[in-house]
């Protein structure tokens, strides 16, 4: 095996640890940040008991998987949410170093992911997303256009507010209509992280991508309770379709594009 190669292996396998172990600190940002609580100081305590978890239980994936998924003092069964979201991080910074190198595009591009990972599962737990977040996502794809991203700091910002602007007027038009909140505040700053990161361009198909699924599983809840007004979280739609087109925008863009050309 050539020297380089060994290398950039190296490099791959060495992203992919760092990402689970900040998979294990995406964890505690879902579950404390919406309860308020610190999520740089405190040890890791089971929710169930409140025991400390010793470091030794607490290797990402590892500790789950050695502790058959509970809890060592009370046997209380530790959702699987947490190794998957600890494999989940650490695919992703595997894959965007794999991608893009060790450089600062990997970086912003993991942050991305990881935060709409984290939005998701907030969002879907509470229907919340912290304006840290958000707000904290914004300022981040506003830097990155400047160091890093594929576009400038005016694409980023008419992309936030563009986002932002589309939203509002969505959760207007649709407060008017149906005289019930479809979207909140939340959800307003999450589009202008995602414009601040995609720019403007990569909107309509992220909403798009985000409304077919969260349609279909607005039917499957309306079908299982029978309630119209049945609250959807639409940033936990919104978050992954963000992603999906910051992965694949390019090539959905060119085929769609290619689909509207007369033959």
């Amino acid at each position: 095996m050539e020297g380089p190669v060994l290398a950039d292996e190296i490099i791959i396998g060495c992203a992919t640890l760092l990402g689970a172990v900040l998979g294990s600190f995406l964890n505690v940002v879902i579950f404390r940040l919406p309860r308020g609580q610190s999520v740089v100081t405190g040890r890791s305590k089971c929710p169930n008991c409140h025991n400390v978890v010793a470091a030794y239980d607490n290797v990402p994936v590892l500790g789950w998987v050695l502790l058959r998924g509970k809890c060592r003092r009370c046997a209380w069964r530790i959702p699987a949410r947490y190794p998957v979201v600890e494999a989940l991080s650490a695919t992703a910074a595997g894959a965007v170093v794999w991608a893009y190198g060790a450089t600062l595009l990997a970086a912003w591009t993991y942050a991305f992911a990881a935060l709409a990972l984290v939005i998701t599962l907030i969002d879907w737990d509470y229907q919340i997303i912290p304006d840290p977040l958000s707000l904290g996502g914004v300022v981040l794809g506003w830097v990155g256009a400047v160091v890093c991203l594929d576009l400038d700091l005016t694409q980023s910002i008419v992309g936030s507010l563009v986002g932002a602007g589309v939203i509002l007027v969505i959760a207007i038009a649709y407060r008017l209509v149906r005289k019930i909140h479809g979207m909140g505040g939340g959800d307003v700053k999450l589009m202008a992280m995602i414009g601040a990161f995609l720019g403007w361009q990569m909107i309509f198909p992220v909403l798009f991508i985000a409304a077919f699924f969260g349609s279909i599983y607005g039917v499957i809840l309306m079908r299982g309770k029978g309630d119209g007004k049945t609250a959807v979280a639409f940033g936990s739609f919104l978050a992954p379709a963000a992603v999906v087109m910051m992965v694949f925008g390019p090539q959905i863009m060119t085929w769609y594009l290619s689909l509207a050309r007369p033959s």
